[in-house]
C-alpha cells in the first residue's frame, strides 16, 4: 500500500466523521451569521462586547475543566474502544475528573466577582454564563470522536444550535433584553450536554465505575501535557477578548469580538472537522505504519496550505463587504481587526496538521513546549500591543504570535525528520 494513501475502509469512516463535522459546523456558522447583526442591531455593540468578555472568561473555565482530555482521552478511546471494560475506565475516570474541576471552576468565578470590580459590577451576567461549563463537561465529545461516531455529535449540535438561534429571535427584542443571551446559551449548554451524555451511554452501553485514587491520577498524568500546552495557547488565543475588554472598553471589546469571531470561521470551518475527523484515524495508521502516517501528514498540510493561500488575500481584499454582510453595516474598526486576523489565520492553518502530528507521534512535550514558549512570549505582548494599539494591538499580536509558533514547529519538525 502507499504510505501516502488512506483505504477505502479508512476513507469512508473519515470521510463520514468530515461530512458529520462539517454539517454541524456549517450549522453552527451559519445560525451564528443570522444572529449576528440581530444581536448588534438589538443589544448594539456595548452590550455585545460585555457579552463577548463574559463568553471569553468561560472559554477559560471550560479549558480548566477539560483538562486536555478532547486529545488525550480521544486518543486512548481511539486505541481501545474494541475492549468495552477499558472504555469505561477511561470513561468514568475522565467524566469524574471534569465534574471535579467543574465544581472548582465555580469557585474561581465566585472569587472573581466578589473582589474584582470588573466582574463584580456585572455579576449576574457572569453567573447566568456558567452553565455554558456545567454543559459542556458533561458532552462527551472526546468519547464519540474516539468512537469515530461524530454524527452523533452533528444531530445533538443542530437540533440545539437551531432552537438556539429561534430563542435569540424570539426573546431578544430590545436592549435590556441582553441579559437574556448567556441564559439561551447556557441552557443550549446544558441541554445539548445531558442529551449527549444520554446518548453515550445507550448507544455504546456505557458503565459508570467508580475509580480509585490511582486510576483517576493515571487519567491527569496523561492529559497534563496537553493540557498545560492547551491553557498556552488560548493564553494568546481566548486572552486576546478578554484582554481587550480588560484594557478598553465594551464597544471596543464588542467591535474586535465581532472581526475574530468572522476571523475564527475562516479558520475553523471546515479545517477544524478535518482535523477532528482525520486525528483519531491517523493515529491509528501510525500505531501499524509510522511512514505512511507520515507520508499522510504532509500530503495533507501541502494541500491545505494551497487552498488557504489562495481563499485567504482575497478574504482580505473583500474584508470591508464581509463585515457589512454581517453586521449590516460598515464598522472599520471591525474591518481593520479582520484583515489583521485573517494574515494569523493563514499561519495557523500552514501549521495545523504538522503540529498535530507531534500528539500522534508520541511527543506530547514537545507539543507542550512550543506552545508554552509563545504562551510565556505571547501573553504580555498581547498586553503591552492593546495597551500602545488599544483593539488592534491584539490582532498584530496575533499575526506576530502565530508566526512565531509556525517556525518553531518547523524547525522542531526538520531536527525530528517530521517535516
Amino acid at each position: 500500500m502507499n504510505p501516502g494513501h488512506i483505504s477505502t475502509k479508512e476513507r469512508k469512516t473519515v470521510l463520514d466523521n468530515f461530512i458529520s463535522l462539517s454539517t454541524l459546523q456549517s450549522i453552527n456558522y451559519i445560525l451564528p451569521v443570522l444572529v449576528l447583526p440581530y444581536l448588534i442591531r438589538v443589544i448594539g455593540p456595548e452590550k455585545f462586547g460585555l457579552i463577548a468578555f463574559a463568553q471569553a472568561l468561560i472559554q477559560y473555565l471550560m479549558i480548566f475543566t477539560d483538562y486536555g482530555f478532547s486529545l488525550s482521552a480521544t486518543r486512548k478511546i481511539s486505541l481501545c474502544r474494541n475492549d468495552k471494560e477499558k472504555v469505561c475506565m477511561i470513561f468514568s475516570s475522565v467524566m469524574t475528573i471534569k465534574i471535579l474541576l467543574a465544581f472548582v471552576s465555580f469557585i474561581i468565578l465566585l472569587l472573581l466577582i466578589t473582589l474584582i470590580p470588573k466582574f463584580k459590577n456585572d455579576w449576574p451576567v457572569f453567573i447566568l454564563s456558567f452553565g455554558a461549563v456545567i454543559g459542556n463537561t458533561l458532552f462527551p465529545i472526546w468519547f464519540f470522536q474516539g468512537q469515530e461516531k461524530m454524527k452523533f455529535i452533528s444531530i445533538i449540535n443542530i437540533l440545539g444550535g437551531i432552537i438556539y438561534t429561534l430563542s435569540i429571535f424570539i426573546f431578544i427584542k430590545a436592549p435590556q433584553d441582553f441579559i437574556l443571551v448567556p441564559v439561551l446559551n447556557s441552557a443550549f449548554f446544558l441541554a445539548t450536554g445531558i442529551f449527549a451524555l444520554y446518548i453515550a451511554f445507550k448507544k455504546f452501553n456505557l458503565e459508570f465505575i467508580f475509580q480509585g485514587y490511582s486510576d483517576i491520577l493515571t487519567e491527569m498524568k496523561t492529559g497534563w501535557n496537553i493540557f498545560i500546552s492547551i491553557v498556552s495557547v488560548n493564553a494568546y488565543t481566548a486572552t486576546r477578548v478578554f484582554a481587550v475588554g480588560l484594557l478598553t472598553n465594551n464597544t471596543l471589546t464588542g467591535y474586535y469580538a465581532i472581526a475574530e469571531r468572522i476571523a475564527n470561521a475562516f479558520q475553523t470551518f471546515p479545517l477544524e472537522s478535518f482535523s477532528q475527523a482525520i486525528y483519531p484515524r491517523l493515529n491509528s495508521i501510525f500505531a501499524k505504519n509510522k511512514r505512511r502516517a507520515l507520508k499522510l501528514m504532509k500530503k495533507l498540510q501541502s494541500s491545505i496550505s494551497i487552498i488557504f493561500i489562495l481563499v485567504i488575500p482575497a478574504a482580505i481584499i473583500f474584508s470591508p463587504f464581509i463585515v457589512k454582510i454581517i453586521c449590516g453595516r460598515e464598522y472599520a474598526q471591525v474591518t481593520s481587526s479582520l484583515r489583521l486576523l485573517l494574515i494569523g489565520v493563514l499561519l495557523v492553518v500552514m501549521n495545523v496538521f504538522r503540529i498535530q502530528f507531534l500528539l500522534v507521534s508520541g511527543r506530547p512535550k514537545e507539543y507542550s513546549k512550543i506552545h508554552i514558549r509563545a504562551a510565556v512570549i505571547g501573553l504580555p505582548l498581547i498586553f503591552i500591543s492593546i495597551f500602545y494599539f488599544s483593539y488592534l494591538g491584539a490582532a498584530i499580536s496575533t499575526v506576530l504570535i502565530e508566526a512565531g509558533v509556525l517556525l518553531a514547529t518547523l524547525k522542531l519538525s526538520r531536527d525530528a525528520n517530521l517535516a
